[in-house]
């Protein structure tokens, strides 16, 4: 994670200097910016804040790719140039975006903003907004404190990916409850948010019994519905496990090597549970395979005891 200087360096080297000047006067004004309990509407700062977007563009990016076409060519040489220049708008376009949160987050570094403003920005804000608030707390004195705990969960529960990884950051690590940080991993991973958008996950999933039982289950349940399991999560399931666990040979432990579960009977086989076979109805004698088989029946075919 960078530091606020290290931070407001690269974002100085993308701008013009039109763009410095205005990014070095928001900064002085939140620095020099005093409590106001009793004032009607938002400081001077918290309006750049919100006002960043269009004061913040990193033009020297948006200048390179300005010039080429948005939409994929389909014929001839543009068909060739048509990833790369997908990939260039690609580019410029999380340049635009991280440059104005980047920002944000200075601001909110500057004015040294407490619990009480960053609920206020939080609730008030664009999704932007909200990830910039989320990102900037490891840099409040706000930080030590468990104050800014209904902001990560709230984020937690949006499908907005973008902000589900803002939320996953130094502090979620730093304050969220053993379940509401096993929930937050398990949401990273199944949608897609990648494993180094989660602070400190080593520290907290090693050893952790609880979290892969939830791994384990929860990765049965979208292998029985034949949906695809996160690359990630053998990762972490590994550091659950007890320091001196043994892996079974032959992958036999992995999640999709394991054996098929045993089928119940069905319901037209099965009996009450006081029944007791009479004399005229006894159960008949269990078929052995068929001489004619040649080596075992397959596994599917036969019930495995628990």
């Amino acid at each position: 994670m960078l530091t606020p200087d290290e931070l407001r360096a690269a974002v100085e080297q993308t701008l013009d200097q039109a763009g410095r000047a205005w990014l070095d006067r928001a900064l002085t004004e939140a620095a020099d910016a005093k409590p106001r309990p009793d004032a009607s509407g938002p400081a001077r700062w918290e309006l750049d804040f919100a006002s960043a977007g269009r004061h913040i563009r990193p033009a020297r990016i948006s200048r390179s790719t300005e010039a080429q076409p948005t939409a994929p060519a389909t014929t001839g040489q543009d068909a060739e140039r048509g990833p790369k220049t997908q990939s260039a708008a690609s580019a410029a376009a999380q340049a635009q975006e991280a440059a104005p949160d980047a920002v944000r987050v200075l601001l909110l570094h500057a004015a040294g903003a407490d619990a009480r403003t960053v609920a206020r920005l939080y609730a008030h804000g664009t999704g932007a907004e909200r990830r910039a608030v989320l990102r900037a707390l490891p840099h409040l004195p706000l930080f030590t404190g468990p104050d800014a705990v209904p902001l990560v969960e709230d984020a937690l529960r949006t499908n907005d990916t973008r902000l589900v990884a803002a939320a996953v950051g130094p502090y979620a690590a730093r304050h969220l409850s053993p379940h509401s940080w096993r929930q937050a991993l398990l949401k990273c991973l199944f949608t897609g948010v990648p494993l180094t958008a989660v602070a400190d996950w080593e520290r907290r999933a090693r050893g952790d019994a609880e979290l892969g039982r939830m791994l384990t289950d929860y990765a049965h349940e979208r292998t029985a519905a034949g949906r695809p399991v996160p690359g990630d999560l053998d990762r972490v399931l590994a550091l659950t496990r007890p320091p001196n666990h043994e892996e079974p040979s032959n992958h036999e432990g992995s999640l999709n090597h394991e054996k098929p579960l045993p089928r119940e009977a069905p319901p037209s086989r099965r009996h009450p549970p006081n029944y007791e076979p009479s004399p005229s109805h006894e159960e008949p004698p269990s078929r052995e395979p068929s001489p004619s088989r040649e080596g075992p029946l397959p596994r599917a075919l036969t019930r495995e005891e628990p």
